[in-house]
């Protein structure tokens, strides 16, 4: 087996867990927001650490096509990637619908732009796709930013898998009760596939590529060191 088919298995399975563990806990309401915020998290570092030397551990189309703008990966090998990660999420979803038997569990964790949420003085949120869309691509931004600077570069050594799954945590502990704070095409589309609910889906599959894609830029023409 090539390595680039050793790669595709990699992200298709890291992908599985992401969306499985991290949709089902969303599904399930397990330990309120910060539960839910962990299970990504913990998936990322977990998997970062078993897969990094295989793939660098994407499994997120909008973190690949952020490091194919950065020019650290080619096209051909981009797609693949990204190809293999929606598979995972896809399957991921009715893996989720087979094991809860119903969409009606949660939505199965569909990611979905919040209406009426209760404010804390006593208001109501709505967010509005505009909003949803710039929410998601400046998360996506900051993760495809660690991504970048802490593994792809190398910054933080033996500690970039902790780094961007703490990264995911803090984002979805912002973005979950607002947007579900996906970050990642194939974790929205697992869940709203099997679930049969789009909602507003153009949000996630928009604006989660153009945050990869602006942190890709700022790192290839910014901030990259050029040593």
């Amino acid at each position: 087996m090539n390595d680039l088919s050793r790669a595709m298995i990699a992200e298709l399975i890291g992908t599985f867990a992401l969306v499985f563990v991290g949709a089902g806990a969303a599904a399930l309401g397990l330990g309120g927001l910060v539960g839910v915020a962990f299970a990504h998290g913990l998936v990322i570092v977990s998997f970062a650490y078993a897969y990094g030397h295989i793939s660098g551990t994407h499994i997120n189309p909008a973190v690949t096509i952020g490091v194919w703008a950065a020019g650290e990966m080619g096209l051909g090998k981009a797609l693949s990637y990204i190809l293999a990660q929606l598979v995972g999420g896809v399957l991921a979803g009715y893996a989720l619908l087979a094991v809860l038997g119903s969409p009606g569990v949660g939505q199965l964790g569909a990611t979905l732009l919040a209406q009426n949420l209760a404010g804390a003085n006593g208001g109501t949120i709505t967010i509005t796709p505009g909003v949803g869309f710039f929410l998601e691509a400046l998360l996506t931004f900051f993760l495809a930013n660690a991504v970048l600077h802490c593994a792809v570069a190398g910054k933080a050594g033996n500690l970039a898998g902790l780094a961007i799954g703490i990264t995911l945590t803090l984002s979805i502990l912002v973005a979950g009760p607002l947007t579900g704070g996906s970050l990642n095409p194939a974790r929205t589309i697992g869940p709203a596939l099997a679930a049969q609910n789009y909602a507003d889906i153009w949000v996630y599959l928009v604006g989660t590529p153009v945050g990869g894609i602006a942190a890709a830029l700022i790192y290839r023409f910014v901030l990259k060191s050029r040593h």
